[in-house]
């Protein structure tokens, strides 16, 4: 029998039972890639890490081996497993910054004291600006009027490791109302350059967001979503949402009842964003035992 340490932690939640969930297991030294996808499907969880320690020289170098799983595939990156993973291996060392070593590339997070809670900031890829997408075509994958598009700014995908087509929503009622098909969607995205729909509208619950958003997928409906708000940061910057270097917080996870606040911001290197940092806080809820036959 193995048995396998995890811990169980809330992202871009400052209290329990909030924000993202996500198991973190820190010794998967062993395991295979079909072992650890059937764990993340018993997790349940929109996400599950998996850490391989290595000694501290080829960490120092190289990063900290880490693979991220939901209970379907294996991601080449995702934005709370990041942060989330990294908070949980700080642990309660005084270190001002992780990198992590993951399929999409090495991943600094770096690590304030802000009063009695520990901020985490990862700094994502460089963004890249994909297709600019038709909105009655997107409007009919999304189950939405034409009409409750923004038609002021481009509905684009946009990467910074996981590419999401941005939608920006009139009114926060038609966001909050949406019922999507994943089927219909699905069938979009397969022939686009995206993966998933990041959806998000300014007009907001919180009076000091500056986005509401929602990402529905083929698992449900995610409460926070980094690798989507770093994206979503560089295209509010390009098309002057979010001035650069200023610091802002998108608001998500509310119609599921698991509230999240991701703050980003980034820069701009002549016409293009770059530097594009995502943080949050990060709350522990429980730690365990995981055992395999």
């Amino acid at each position: 029998m193995t048995i396998l340490e995890f811990v169980w932690i809330d992202v871009f939640a400052r209290k329990r039972l909030e924000g993202n969930q996500l198991a973190v297991f820190t010794d998967a030294r062993g395991l295979t890639g079909d072992q650890m996808q059937l764990i993340a499907r018993e997790t349940g969880l929109s996400e599950t890490t998996f850490v391989f320690p290595e000694s501290r020289s080829r960490q120092a170098s190289d990063g900290i081996r880490t693979r991220i799983f939901t209970t379907a595939e294996e991601l080449p990156f995702a934005g709370h497993p990041t942060l989330g993973t990294a908070m949980v291996l700080r642990g309660e060392k005084n270190i001002d910054e992780i990198v992590l070593n993951l399929n999409v590339g090495k991943i600094p997070v770096r690590f304030s004291e802000t009063g009695d809670k520990i901020f985490g900031e990862m700094t994502q890829m460089n963004p890249t600006f994909g297709m600019v997408h038709d909105a009655g075509k997107i409007s009919r994958a999304l189950g939405i009027d034409v009409s409750d598009i923004d038609s002021s700014l481009p509905v684009q995908t946009v990467s910074t490791g996981n590419p999401f087509i941005i939608v920006p929503f009139k009114r926060l009622e038609t966001l909050q109302n949406l019922v999507l098909e994943w089927k219909t969607a699905q069938s979009y995205l397969e022939k686009s350059d995206a993966r998933f729909f990041y959806l998000v509208s300014g007009d907001v619950l919180h009076p000091e967001s500056i986005l509401h958003a929602r990402m529905i997928y083929y698992g449900g409906e995610d409460p926070a979503t980094g690798s989507a708000a770093g994206p979503a940061a560089a295209w509010m910057i390009r098309y002057g949402l979010l001035e650069p270097e200023v610091p802002a917080q998108i608001e998500q996870g509310i119609e599921i009842l698991r509230p999240s606040r991701i703050f980003v911001r980034g820069s701009l290197d002549g016409n293009l964003p770059s530097n594009i940092r995502v943080g949050g806080y990060c709350s522990e809820v429980a730690r365990g035992k995981f055992y395999l036959d």
